[in-house]
């Protein structure tokens, strides 16, 4: 073998670049579209050739790539603009964000190993309070309603619903008790009018239904907790949906969320709350009075 045999050319077409660059050709195509890799000399068949120098771009543009550093911000780096320090923060910063993102998947996976079942993909505030139900304790309705309040309220929202859910557990009596009115309630979507008094009766009795779990729930000590609970609730959002798309006001939220509950039925779940204010008012006015001065 003479040693011209060896010798490389001194150019290469460009399914030979993209080989050795480790991309493709349409990758290559690409790079000369937008003006990041300078059009080589073309042989006599038309082709594109690729010299040293071609090749020495190319292999850098692919390492900036697996770097995550934009095809744009790649043209700052070759040309060495003052800019490209910036450029590199805003690089470090979203490698930052990816990370943290990866490092929530893994945690959710983790979460779904050893719950074995959707809670687990709820967040671990809210899966961390409901481990120790027993199986069957959570119903699929159950934690749709988590779902959606953790996408209103957030994980603190819905570690406070999952009270309710340690309490019926306990409960099965107020389990039953609801399971009763919700199906009352239903009902109303039958073409009830909202100031049929049925509405009103029913929503006095979903306020006696509150009352008895809030006082469950006291006995069982979770009161404590759900207070600090709601103490770091954000209803109105400070964070803004440009800073953070996933995120929204609770009163924003609630208003993207389709329901498709009759008027009688809105009304009764707007007068329950009402009553249950007024309850809980009147309970605070008493222990006022009783207070010792």
């Amino acid at each position: 073998m003479t040693y011209s045999a060896v010798m490389p050319p001194r150019q290469v077409k460009i399914g030979d670049a993209a080989i050795f660059a480790g991309t493709t050709p349409r990758a290559i195509r690409h790079y000369h579209q937008i003006g990041l890799l300078p059009e080589p000399d073309r042989g006599v068949d038309g082709r594109r050739r690729y010299g040293y120098d071609d090749m020495i771009r190319l292999l850098w543009v692919r390492r900036m790539a697996e770097a995550g550093i934009s095809l744009d911000d790649m043209r700052a780096a070759f040309e060495d603009t003052p800019d490209i320090g910036e450029v590199l923060g805003r690089l470090e910063e979203t490698l930052a964000a990816q990370e943290a993102g990866i490092k929530r998947q893994r945690a959710a996976v983790q979460r779904l190993q050893a719950v074995g079942s959707p809670l687990g993909l709820l967040s671990e505030l809210v899966t961390d309070r409901l481990r120790d139900l027993p199986p069957g304790s959570l119903r699929p309705a159950d934690l749709e309603g988590l779902l959606v309040t953790e996408r209103i309220f957030g994980p603190h929202g819905a570690a406070i619903q999952a009270g309710v859910f340690i309490v019926l557990a306990a409960h099965p009596e107020l389990r039953a008790e609801n399971d009763r009115l919700e199906a009352a309630e239903a009902a109303l979507d039958d073409g009830v009018d909202p100031e049929d008094p049925r509405v009103e009766d029913l929503a006095m009795q979903r306020c006696a239904y509150q009352l008895a779990l809030n006082r469950a729930s006291t006995a069982a000590g979770l009161d404590a907790e759900e207070e600090r609970l709601f103490d770091t609730l954000d209803i109105f959002g400070d964070s803004t949906e440009k800073e953070e798309p996933r995120l929204m006001s609770a009163i924003k939220a609630v208003t993207k969320m389709p329901y498709d509950w009759s008027p009688a039925r809105n009304r009764c779940v707007e007068r329950a709350g009402q009553l249950l204010g007024e309850a809980l008012a009147a309970a605070d006015a008493a222990d006022c009075q009783r207070a010792p001065a």
